[in-house]
């Protein structure tokens, strides 16, 4: 299969082709039209989409690195996105049966953004890589943190990184800026990108991008460097709407950028219940799940959201959202509407910026 594990030669030599891909909107449309066995796990009843000009096929919803609320699922004393220790055997095994359970309906990326999410990632995929695109930030050894702005000292994020999580390569290594990335000045921006294209070069990094928060710099940055920025990985919730003009999606399709949405579910606030399977909330949290996918899937010019999902059963109720008709009725866009303006209402303090991605 022509997109199988590649080896750092391999691509090496390839350098920073992109293979080109079809923009088709409906999934039986690309099915007809690319050849299937080059889709990493294909599975038939998953729907792919290209990112951008990497040209790789991408699930169209993927696993994010989070794993918040994952004490609803399986008691892992105390295990937090940022805390505990990912060596819990409960967790540990959770992590697998949840990879698992991916790869099984058709997921092919995995998104892990700081250093325990990249090593607990790949310990649950070892031994199954062919199957799994991993998108790799060590985001507390890079930019956000003034020890790490330069290019020499990103290099060696890169390099540490990958000999602590036995990977020889990443799939896609997007460093983690800023929320408001246009804090960093132009020369820190300017050594991370080095560092980006250095990485490319010397075959460590497939492909390369950046996480923001910051609409403006995005665009700016994927206009000012745009053979470096492959992907971004940003905010895109189930209230987001494309603005008419000047929009950062301008510079996206313009430069044929792939887009991982984060925070599809508004850090959770979308759900009434605790994500816990006997929570009496459960049967309307998968719908308001489902509803949220499919709304984001309208936007064409996002390749995937990135949910973190804690069991089994919310990976198949998010790829069930990939089966089900994409447009909402009206019906459907009403409950929606409804259950985002009850999550709007209720985000945290430390989460109120979201409501600023309601027009992007």
């Amino acid at each position: 299969m022509a997109d199988r594990r590649l080896t750092r030669r391999e691509f090496v030599k390839q350098g920073a082709a992109a293979a080109a891909g079809l923009a088709g909107a409906a999934a039986a449309a690309r099915a007809a039209a690319i050849d299937t066995r080059t889709i990493l796990n294909y599975n038939a009843n998953m729907e792919y989409r290209r990112l951008g000009r990497t040209g790789l096929q991408i699930s169209a919803v993927c696993l994010g690195g989070h794993w918040k609320r994952i004490n609803t699922a399986v008691r892992t004393d105390g295990v937090g996105w940022l805390s505990g220790s990912i060596d819990h055997p409960d967790f540990q095994k959770n992590r697998y049966d949840v990879v698992t359970r991916c790869i099984e309906v058709g997921i092919n990326y995995i998104d892990a953004c700081w250093s325990n999410e990249v090593t607990a990632y790949t310990r649950a995929v070892k031994g199954r890589r062919e199957k799994i695109y991993m998108g790799c930030s060590w985001g507390d050894k890079e930019v956000r943190f003034p020890d790490y702005r330069t290019t020499a000292a990103l290099l060696q994020t890169l390099d540490r990184g990958l000999k602590a999580s036995g990977l020889d390569y990443a799939d896609l290594w997007r460093i983690t800026m800023h929320e408001q990335s246009g804090r960093h000045t132009e020369g820190e921006v300017e050594e991370m990108m080095k560092a980006l294209e250095t990485a490319k070069k010397q075959g460590k990094a497939r492909f390369t991008g950046l996480s923001s928060h910051d609409r403006p710099h995005i665009k700016a940055m994927i206009e000012k460097y745009p053979a470096i920025v492959d992907a971004i990985c940003t905010p895109y919730t189930a209230k987001t709407k494309e603005l008419p003009q000047d929009s950062m999606f301008e510079a996206v399709r313009k430069h044929d950028v792939g887009v991982f949405g984060i925070k599809p579910f508004a850090s959770n606030s979308l759900f009434k219940g605790t994500s816990a399977p006997d929570d009496p909330n459960a049967k309307e949290d998968d719908e308001r799940a489902r509803l949220a996918i499919r709304y984001i899937l309208c936007n064409p010019s996002i390749t995937a959201p990135i949910p973190g999902l804690v069991s089994a059963h919310q990976v198949d109720n998010v790829a069930q959202a990939v089966q089900e008709r994409r447009q909402l009725d009206v019906a459907e866009a009403k409950k929606l509407q409804a259950a985002m303006d009850e999550a709007w209402a209720k985000l945290p303090d430390d989460y109120q910026w979201l409501k600023d991605w309601e027009y992007v």
